[in-house]
């Protein structure tokens, strides 16, 4: 069974300073029995008639030491399975710890293309280059190429996926210290800009991750006349609602502030594609064309804003009837 462990860090840390001190032992082990017979058996010009000494042209017998060599065959044979059972524990555990933690773990899509990182969170949210995390954290991540082969890798979180188009690869890993930087990089040669394919995975505190989390998904909606004031007062209902989900929003002039925008948030659960319908309580002019419904489709993956430009036709047929009144007036 591996020993416990919270970070891909901490295993492979584990790995390695097991390896390293065994390694250490044994050389020390051997290197010193090495000499000890060197030092024993070394040649001071004396004959000796000892049997246990190796003769020249003569196969050793082992003599009486042939139970030390059984077992210390026996011991390093012990000693190397009970080594490769270990660790491949410790490594089943970097392939599926998802039993050992203690809350779900984040999930991003990461795709790789010439030259750049694109990560997408479980809420829509999208970033290119920039990983942000919450620390003391689970974060699980697919990786997959949009183009040729890349490798995504973490250096300093002991973190490697294959991107390769068309399949997925996927790990994990848990950022400790929150105010904390880390370089992505690519691993795999993926064109002249492979050395700049680098990205940051930024560390933030839980509670400063769901705050920037919820902001990604801000939508200003702005109605304004051609002087940039307010047009929202000839809003009679504006409807916005998520393709894939099939989510509805729905709101009415009430809901602009005095500069005709309204603004988005904590309404919106999901980013991704939405359309959006604008109906006016009459005609308006909106691109030199006369109509009661503005009809438009955009993204929403991070903070977005959309701005739309119209004239009341109202006011010039007010106009029009004064200058015929007027003009009835001066006949008369």
């Amino acid at each position: 069974m591996p020993l416990q462990a919270d970070t891909r860090i901490d295993v492979f840390e584990s790995i390695f300073l097991v390896f390293l001190g065994l390694g250490t032992l044994v050389g020390v082990v051997v290197i010193a029995y090495t000499l000890y017979n060197a030092y024993k058996y070394r040649d001071n010009g004396d004959l000796k008639t000892d049997d246990s000494l190796p003769t020249l042209g003569e196969l050793p017998t082992g003599g009486k030491g042939g139970k030390k060599l059984f077992l210390s065959f026996g011991i390093s044979a012990i000693i190397v399975i009970s080594l490769i059972i270990w660790t491949y524990g410790m490594l089943l555990y970097v392939e599926d710890p998802s039993d050992e933690f203690e809350e779900d773990p984040i999930e991003i899509d990461v795709l790789g293309n010439q030259f750049a990182w694109y990560f997408e969170y479980e809420n829509g949210v999208e970033s290119i280059n920039t990983m942000t995390v919450p620390a003391d954290h689970p974060v699980a991540i697919e990786v997959t190429g949009g183009d040729v082969w890349h490798s995504f890798g973490i250096s300093d979180l002991r973190v490697k996926a294959d991107a390769i188009p068309g399949e997925y690869d996927e790990t994990w890993f848990m950022a400790e210290e929150a105010g904390e930087e880390h370089t992505i990089e690519c691993f795999e040669l993926c064109g002249d800009g492979h050395s700049a394919m680098d990205g940051t995975v930024q560390v933030m505190e839980q509670d400063e991750f769901d705050e920037w989390l919820d902001n990604q998904l801000a939508l200003d909606i702005e109605i304004v006349t051609e002087d940039e004031e307010s047009a929202a007062d000839a809003v009679d209902e504006l409807e916005l609602v998520h393709v894939e989900d099939g989510t509805e929003y729905t709101f009415d002039a009430d809901d602009f502030d005095e500069e005709g925008t309204l603004e988005l948030n904590e309404e919106l659960e999901q980013g991704g594609d939405f359309e959006l319908t604008i109906a006016f309580d009459e005609e308006v002019t909106y691109e030199d064309e006369a109509t009661d419904t503005i009809e438009d489709s955009f993204s929403v993956t991070s903070p977005s804003s959309e701005s739309y430009t119209i004239e009341a036709n109202g006011d010039e047929t007010d106009d029009e009837d004064d200058n015929d009144e007027d003009d009835g007036g001066d006949d008369e």
